[in-house]
């Protein structure tokens, strides 16, 4: 019976915090007491209060929750940080950004997709420079690391030079297509006609004879040469010696994260020294 009096002066005190200001109903005459009741009612709402208190869920602070989560899992983040930042500093770099390459900010976009290292040779046949760097080029490239890729973009900066993109461009999609039998010796073939031959390259006729010679037909040229697909190689060769800021060739870009050449490396075996070494840098990562 005690027990039940205990319980109902709990619910009565809970009654009353819940309902705020709201008053007793009217037809419930209010006790009157004696003194012999003043102690149990005194200890009675002290009684309840405190075991409405214990009734009371405890909270958490999601905020605090969180921060303890982070305070956490912060150490962990920052040893692997610190991990690849300690096994670069270990490491002796030859070449130095800001001297010997410039870092492209922000990174921009490659060729290929993120699965290799792009190496992007940006090129023109009629330059002296390209000329000879290609034997160089040709020789580093059949060594190339597993975890890396040559792709070469085409300069478009004038009418001529564009035109000799468009020509690179059709002797790459025929060769995809199986209808440019030996890619390489095209490629030598071409740069032999401007450097040695004199043949600038400058009409369509004329680029369509080199063709010819390496026995591509009139319609597999032409069906190529005004192709929806070679024309979307120009507009990204152009967009992206855009990003890479190219004023000159040959150059070279890592990844879409770095750019050098010959003059700033200190020639070209030590710029394909330089190109090794960021294709290590960005395998760290």
């Amino acid at each position: 019976m005690k027990r039940i009096n205990f319980l109902a002066l709990i619910f009565s005190f809970v009654l009353v915090a819940c309902g705020g200001s709201e008053s007793p109903s009217s037809g419930t005459a209010a006790p009157t007491a004696g003194h012999g009741d003043a102690a149990a009612t005194t200890e009675a709402p002290a009684a309840a209060e405190q075991a409405a208190e214990e009734l009371q869920p405890q909270m958490v602070e999601e905020s605090a929750a969180t921060e303890e989560v982070v305070a956490e899992d912060q150490p962990i983040v920052l040893a692997q940080a610190d991990a690849s930042e300690m096994a670069a500093a270990k490491r002796e770099w030859k070449f130095t950004e800001g001297t010997h390459y410039t870092r492209l900010v922000p990174t921009q976009p490659t060729i290929g997709g993120a699965d290799k290292v792009e190496v992007a040779e940006i090129f023109w046949y009629g330059c002296n420079h390209c000329y000879d760097f290609e034997a160089f080029i040709n020789g580093w490239k059949d060594s190339i690391p597993a975890n890396a890729r040559l792709v070469r973009i085409p300069a478009t900066w004038n009418p001529l030079v564009k035109l000799h993109a468009q020509l690179y461009y059709t002797e790459e999609v025929l060769t995809n297509n199986g209808k440019l039998a030996n890619p390489e010796q095209f490629r030598s073939a071409v740069f032999a006609e401007y450097h040695r031959r004199g043949n600038r390259m400058a009409s369509i006729d004329s680029i369509q004879k080199i063709f010819e010679t390496h026995g591509v037909s009139a319609d597999d040229f032409n069906n190529t040469w005004n192709s929806f697909e070679v024309s979307q190689k120009l507009r990204i060769a152009d967009d992206l010696q855009r990003r890479y800021s190219i004023t000159g060739v040959p150059a070279v870009v890592v990844n879409g994260k770095y750019r050098s050449g010959a003059a700033e490396a200190g020639g070209y075996p030590r710029l394909l020294e330089l190109v090794d070494e960021l294709i290590a840098k960005e395998s760290m990562r």
